[in-house]
């Protein structure tokens, strides 16, 4: 119990702000007293300790808190960090309801603190970050689990024409954009050979499932990403929308069932701490959503190769100096057993 609690500790809260990840504070500021409605200084800056993509701020003023995501200074990969797809898409959802941060303005304006920016809500809650949720009575796991399944089913079932959200992906099936978008952010930060990348490269194109529905996917949806009520085991926010698009929404449930695959979960003795099985939280969504379940093996290898994709990106982060946290080389070091995991599910499906 005392791990789980001590890495809860270690990646939440704040520090104060990091050198390399320093602004003009003055001129956020003056921004905010145009642009965000009911905002008074003074402004405190502090940084959240969790995250290595878009560095998040917290904002402290007499009155409230708000949340700061910003680009990373300095150069970036193609398509990557995008505050503004971020802002979008929690306007939108904010509106209907389900549980996000109020989003309050969007600065695309450079010259104000040196990147683009947008100001939302603090939320406040508890983040968990390990998923045997240690420090949790047994009673309340299962209650977490089936909160943030409920939550991804309520996502999917939306009607992106509908929530103004039509174009917020492009046509076509989804995996295929994928992984050739992966492929290519994986070349872009390439800094070794990893020969499993390389049989998954071809391998992944060749074999994509068919696409039967079209939903918004938030791209990264895990514990970690969820701020859930202070007391009650109920999901109050999902953070870090900078992977959503539109596209299949097994992308993102299958995704969420790699958990069990993971350190934390996997090899755990789930029945003994109250943790539903991978085969219990596929049938609730399941149920939840109406929809039968293919052999998901294909899907576990794309997920894992778009991992490699984003473990690779940090590590090219690391090499240009603009990753945005000390965990950033311990991520990048990832890749290659992320590759081959990747590859041995591939494998169960056909592969050679």
């Amino acid at each position: 119990m005392a791990d789980g609690i001590k890495k809860d500790e270690e990646f939440s809260g704040t520090k104060p702000v990091e050198e390399r990840h320093r602004f003009n504070e003055a001129n956020l500021d003056a921004w905010m007293r145009e642009h965000v409605e009911g905002y008074a200084a003074p402004l405190t800056v502090l940084q959240f300790k969790g995250g290595q993509s878009n560095p998040t701020y917290r904002l402290d003023t007499p009155g409230r808190s708000y949340v700061m995501r910003r680009k990373p200074f300095g150069k970036l990969l193609p398509s990557a960090h995008a505050v503004d797809r971020e802002f979008r898409v929690i306007s939108a959802l904010g509106e209907q309801g389900f549980p996000v941060a109020r989003a309050y303005a969007l600065c695309t304006d450079d010259a104000v603190i040196g990147a683009a920016f947008y100001i939302m809500s603090m939320e406040r809650g508890r983040v968990f970050w390990n998923p045997a949720l240690p420090a949790l009575p047994a009673e309340m796991r299962p209650k977490i689990f089936r909160s943030k399944i409920e939550t991804l089913v309520k996502l999917h079932m939306y009607d992106p024409e509908k929530i103004g959200l039509a174009d917020f992906g492009k046509p076509g099936n989804y995996f295929a954009r994928q992984v050739d978008r992966w492929t290519k952010q994986y070349r872009a930060s390439e800094t070794q050979y990893i020969p499993e990348v390389e049989k998954l490269i071809e391998w992944l194109p060749k074999t994509l499932p068919e696409q039967k529905r079209i939903s918004i996917v938030h791209g990264d949806f895990r514990l970690d990403n969820m701020i859930f009520h202070v007391s009650e085991p109920q999901v109050i926010a999902v953070l870090d929308w900078e992977l959503s698009t539109l596209g299949d929404p097994m992308a993102d449930f299958t995704y969420l069932l790699m958990q069990w695959t993971m350190p934390g979960l996997h090899g755990a003795d789930l029945k003994s701490q109250n943790i539903p099985s991978m085969e219990e939280a596929a049938q609730l969504y399941s149920n939840l959503t109406g929809t039968e379940l293919p052999d998901l093996n294909w899907y576990f290898a794309y997920n894992l190769f778009r991992l490699v994709g984003i473990t690779q990106g940090i590590a090219g982060r690391v090499r240009d100096g603009t990753a945005a946290s000390a965990k950033a080389l311990e991520s990048a070091k990832r890749t290659a057993p992320l590759a081959k995991a990747s590859w041995a599910h591939a494998q169960k499906v056909g592969a050679m």
